[in-house]
């Protein structure tokens, strides 16, 4: 059942135990062997995600029921494939996953399923059904970024579009929505169009390439690596800045909200994936194999994060309450994706949690919320299913508005 939207943000606090129809507890081993599974790594995003799951399956009482192994399998689809199926012979009871590919891992997917292996996805998504996700994929990042870039730059301009890695159903559908946007603007001319890998060091570099080749860019258009087109700008020498919409770096934040930056031409958006969605994942999974939660869809929609400049609040300790969503310079690395913590989903999480994967001393793992919390996502062909019918406007904007150029 994939295209229940249940309504968003209803009541908390359902205890871990008493959820009911615990398929998996009559015969639940002492410790669940749970692997979590990456393809790409090697950038900050990916290591917040992946901390967050090791610091929630140390934290109590998951630090006594859960067996975690890690295994990094790289960019290659058939190497996630052999680990899966590796996963699924040692025994597995879940695997948690980011995938390479929205199809190519649908067969042993269907296998892990068929041997009562829980297998959860984040961030990406995949088109077998049996798998569960927790994606803000289907959010539409790349149109609403799109949108609010044109919006700045009045309908004109050159710009970058600095990519994801080449090949990765999420990079396609942030570009997929990006374009629908800017095809609509004439006078929008894309100059230069790279890979940043999501990675501030090649976007910083990528992006210093195009500015020497295309020194009269007005704005770009970045997924993760951002902070590293905002350092490749500031090295380039100009004293104009240009608009740049981007992810949800710490050092993006702090730049949009720099007013020295500011009167140098410097604006935009922070949107863009949370690597909280892992950990999300993770307690779905835990509470499916301990409790037997049901839920009525598989694709949970994580909302998407939007953060214009005037938004940007600077958050007084460790914690990120009162509706803070930014560090003070210093307090953790310009690449620290923020938007790690939410009092709701995850109030077991530290700073220590998202950067060395260690459980917040004194916490407690506290039960997801009840499921007319939350909302299935919607359909997106080739994304999240196959032989499905998509929306009749697959982009639509849900942060912005188009300007009026009259």
């Amino acid at each position: 059942m994939r295209k229940a939207a249940l309504g968003l943000l209803a009541g908390t606090g359902l205890v871990l135990a008493g959820l009911g129809g615990a398929a998996h507890a009559a015969d639940a081993p002492k410790k669940y062997k749970i692997y979590l599974s990456l393809s790409y790594s090697g950038n900050a995003w990916q290591s917040e995600a992946a901390n967050v799951v090791k610091a929630l399956a140390a934290t109590p009482p998951y630090d006594k029921l859960v067996d975690l192994k890690e295994v990094i399998s790289g960019t290659d689809v058939q190497a996630q494939i052999s680990a899966y199926e590796s996963m699924i012979a040692d025994g597995a009871n879940g695997i948690i996953s980011f995938p390479i590919s929205s199809s190519g891992l649908n067969k042993a997917i269907r296998r892990a399923c068929k041997k009562d292996v829980l297998v959860w996805v984040y961030d990406g998504m995949v088109t077998e059904p049996c798998a569960y996700s927790v994606s803000y994929l289907p959010g539409g990042f790349g149109e609403n970024t799109a949108q609010a870039l044109v919006n700045i730059l009045k309908g004109k301009g050159n710009i970058f579009l600095s990519r994801g890695v080449a090949g990765n159903m999420v990079d396609k559908r942030h570009y997929d929505g990006a374009m629908s946007v800017f095809k609509k603007y004439p006078d929008i001319h894309v100059v230069a169009e790279y890979y940043g890998m999501w990675d501030d060091q090649t976007t910083q570099l990528e992006t210093a390439k195009a500015l020497a080749a295309h020194p009269d860019v007005d704005g770009i258009w970045a997924q993760a690596g951002e902070d590293g087109a905002i350092k490749a700008l500031m090295a380039s020498g100009r004293q104009k800045l240009v608009a740049l919409t981007g992810e949800n770096s710490n050092g993006f934040r702090l730049a949009l909200a720099n007013p020295d930056l500011q009167k140098r031409g410097f604006a935009g958006v922070s949107s863009g994936s949370p690597p909280n969605s892992s950990g999300v994942a993770f307690k779905f999974m835990m509470e499916q194999l301990v409790n037997g939660r049901k839920l009525p869809f598989h694709n949970v929609l994580y909302p998407l994060p939007w953060v214009p400049a005037d938004k940007v609040k600077l958050c007084a300790g460790d914690k990120m309450e009162n509706g803070c969503n930014a560090f003070p310079p210093g307090k953790v690395p310009d690449s620290f994706v923020t938007e790690i913590f939410n009092p709701t989903l995850t109030p077991e999480l530290s700073i220590a949690s998202a950067l060395e994967g260690k459980p917040t001393p004194g916490a407690t793992i506290q039960p997801l919320p009840a499921n007319d919390y939350f909302k299935g996502a919607p359909n997106v062909p080739g994304i999240d299913c196959n032989h499905c019918e998509g929306p009749a406007n697959p982009y639509p904007l849900t942060k912005v508005t188009p300007f009026n150029a009259n």
